[in-house]
C-alpha cells in the first residue's frame, strides 16, 4: 500500500487490495455477532454493555460504568457461550470488558 504514512490512501485502493489478497484482516462472519448481541443478552445489558471489536476470537465489549463491568465478568462464560452457540461455532474464547462510552 502506501509507504508515505502522511499521505492518504483512497478507499477504492484499500478495497482493491483487500479483494487482491484474498484474506480480509477480521472474519467476516463474525459481523453476525452485532446482529444478535441485543437478542443474546437483553435489553437491560444491551442498554449497558456493546461490542467494539473482535481479534484472535477475543470479543471487546464497551460498558457504560465500573458497576456494569464488575457485574458482566461474572456472566462472561455464559455470554460467551451463549454467543458462539447462536454463531454455530466457537467465534469467541474470550470477553473482554471496558468501561468507556456507549
Amino acid at each position: 500500500m502506501d509507504k508515505d504514512s502522511n499521505s492518504m490512501t483512497p478507499l477504492k485502493d484499500i478495497i482493491t487490495y483487500l479483494f487482491k489478497e484474498k484474506t480480509l484482516p477480521f472474519n467476516i462472519k463474525d459481523a453476525r455477532i452485532w446482529m444478535v448481541w441485543d437478542e443474546i443478552v437483553g435489553p437491560s445489558i444491551s442498554k449497558n454493555a456493546q461490542p467494539s471489536g473482535i481479534n484472535d476470537k477475543k470479543l471487546k465489549v464497551i460498558v457504560s460504568n465500573p458497576i456494569w463491568l464488575q457485574e458482566l465478568q461474572f456472566t462472561e462464560e455464559s455470554i460467551r457461550n451463549q454467543l458462539n452457540r447462536k454463531l454455530g461455532r466457537k467465534a469467541i474464547q474470550k470477553i473482554d470488558f471496558r468501561v468507556g462510552v456507549i
